[in-house]
């Protein structure tokens, strides 16, 4: 098959199925597995070229409403009469829910098993932990500075953040991403911030941008600590969501849970498929 994706967490699914090679094109934000370097780019995830794409004659395109205003881009697919497939993953269960979608897609329904198993088995191991651990530590993520964004309860890293022994603060909210205040952050008094500013590499995230706003002073007597987390591990509803559970999850209580190290992932993923 001849696979387009356009957002980057779809291009990870195919990649966790063993389906990279059949890659033709994928949207300029795509930036993993490092496979991708020589392949076609589509534009930015929000603005693709479809004159371009429709003219790579692909068997299935990949998007995803994950992405806010990628809409449009589903709506041009659909004009056009191009085949896709329009995923939608709120929670971990969905994003194993799409992977044996896209397993079936594909003729790849044992590699979907086999990596839905897998997550599902990772999971049980750090709720399990969690349980065992009295203190949770409460987390605000930060989404983007300005206005504030954060996810709410129907969301990735709520679930993560309770594997990982911690709690959401903005988990009484029943929404998957909210629009907040500053103001209203620092009333929820999070023992931990978490930087993960969508399409913002790590290294321009100064927690300078945060000390110096009104009302750290009332954070920094509470203990508040800054962490700076990957975007690629804790934004992407893929399967590396697993991978940033087991970063946060360390960084939180490094007493009770593995150590994880960057270069952990990659191996764990070359193991799994090798298994498939």
């Amino acid at each position: 098959m001849k696979l387009i994706s356009i957002c980057p967490s779809n291009t990870e699914l195919l990649h966790f199925l063993g389906l990279t090679s059949n890659l033709i094109a994928v949207d300029d934000f795509s930036d993993w597995p490092k496979a991708l370097q020589d392949l076609p780019r589509l534009g930015p995830d929000l603005s693709i070229d479809m004159d371009k794409l429709e003219s790579l004659k692909p068997d299935l395109v990949l998007a995803s409403l994950s992405v806010p205003g990628m809409e449009k881009n589903v709506e041009k697919l659909k004009e056009r009469n191009i085949p896709h497939v329009v995923y939608n993953p709120q929670t971990l269960i969905d994003i194993q829910n799409d992977l044996l979608d896209l397993g079936m897609r594909t003729n790849k329904q044992a590699e979907a098993h086999q990596m839905v198993t897998w997550m599902r088995n990772e999971i049980h191991t750090y709720e399990t932990i969690s349980h065992s651990i009295k203190q949770k530590k409460r987390i605000y993520f930060e989404w983007w500075p300005k206005p504030v964004f954060t996810p709410g309860r129907i969301n990735w890293l709520t679930e993560i953040a309770l594997l990982a022994g911690a709690q959401n603060v903005f988990d009484d909210v029943e929404l998957a991403s909210l629009q907040t205040t500053w103001e209203d952050v620092v009333t929820r008094q999070p023992d931990i911030i978490g930087m993960v500013w969508v399409g913002v590499k790590t290294a321009k995230m100064q927690p300078a941008h945060i000390t110096k706003r009104e009302g750290w002073n009332l954070l920094k007597a509470h203990q508040t600590k800054i962490i700076k987390l990957e975007e690629s591990l804790f934004c992407r509803p893929s399967p590396r969501l697993i991978f940033g559970l087991k970063r946060l999850a360390a960084l939180l209580h490094p007493t009770e849970f593995p150590a994880f190290l960057p270069e952990d992932e990659e191996s764990n993923i070359e193991e799994l498929q090798v298994t498939t």
